[in-house]
């Protein structure tokens, strides 16, 4: 995997939550040593125990050997230490959608990571170009945005922020297909453009409900038969997280000054009362 000027032979991965251990999981499955880092070995203990049960579906499935899963969790090393970066060649930082929170692992990694490492972030819809301002290496940050879950979509989003290098950008991609992964190459805009196109449909759905134009249930069952949509956009919003669409519609509100992006109240207050789709049990449709 050389020719790019980094070869990308072992990664790590910052947040062992969802996306964090999806990501894990496909980068030790195709054959790369990664070390994954939480706060606490309860979070590691849950992420390892998800990518195992993810893996043992595969093998029932039979698109993995036992033999590959086994070789596959033995590449998977976990610290609570963001020093054990060090050493990873691709760190991709996977925590919460929150600007502060990913500014402050961002400077940690850059001090612990070693001078040629890339730094990327799984962030669907912060600036690029804010988070590689926090290190020394902005022509080495990049965006790296996968799609839940990460197993199985084949979609990831390359951003290039503003100082990221033709280098950087060719070393992930190459990572990116070696991962069996399509990259898709896009510019430093708020929300990309899977959620600046995403979060405008989900949010009008929000509408809809608020406004009594339908049910959940009928607005959903309309984007499925008529838009041929594999799910409707409030069964979608559910699975994000409705707390994450809040999140990101604010960043796309904020950052693009534009009414269009304004999160419709009632999602605002669905998150306030903590109904927040699939996780709480809860949001436009229930899931006891």
């Amino acid at each position: 995997m050389g020719g790019c000027g980094v070869a990308v032979k072992s990664a790590a991965v910052i947040g062992a939550g969802t996306m964090g251990n999806g990501i894990a999981h496909v980068f030790a499955q195709s054959g790369y040593d990664v070390r994954l880092v939480d706060v606490s070995q309860e979070v590691l203990e849950r992420g390892l125990s998800t990518i195992r049960n993810n893996m043992d579906r595969q093998v029932k499935k039979a698109t993995l050997t036992v033999e590959e899963r086994d070789a596959a969790l033995s590449r998977i090393e976990t610290s609570t230490d963001v020093a054990a970066v060090d050493g990873a060649e691709l760190i991709v930082e996977a925590v919460s959608e929150v600007p502060h929170l990913k500014f402050s692992i961002f400077r940690e990694i850059d001090r612990a990571a070693g001078n040629g490492a890339i730094l990327a972030t799984n962030t669907s819809s912060i600036s690029i170009t804010e988070i590689a301002a926090q290190t020394d290496r902005p022509e080495r940050v990049i965006g790296m945005h996968f799609m839940n879950p990460v197993p199985v979509m084949p979609l990831v989003e390359i951003i290039r922020g503003l100082q990221t290098s033709d280098q950087t950008i060719a070393a992930v991609i190459e990572v990116t297909k070696a991962l069996g992964k399509t990259p898709v190459e896009v510019n430093d805009y708020p929300g990309f453009v899977s959620n600046r196109v995403l979060m405008p449909m989900i949010n009008e759905a929000c509408f809809c409900v608020m406004e009594g134009v339908a049910e959940p249930e009928a607005i959903d069952t309309v984007m499925k038969l008529g838009m041929n949509h594999p799910l409707g956009p409030l069964a979608l919003a559910d699975l994000i997280g409705l707390d994450v669409c809040l999140d990101i519609l604010e960043v796309l509100h904020r950052g693009l000054g534009d009414d269009k992006y304004r999160p419709c109240p009632l999602l605002r207050k669905m998150v306030a009362a903590g109904r927040l789709g699939r996780k709480s049990k809860h949001g436009f449709h229930d899931y006891d």
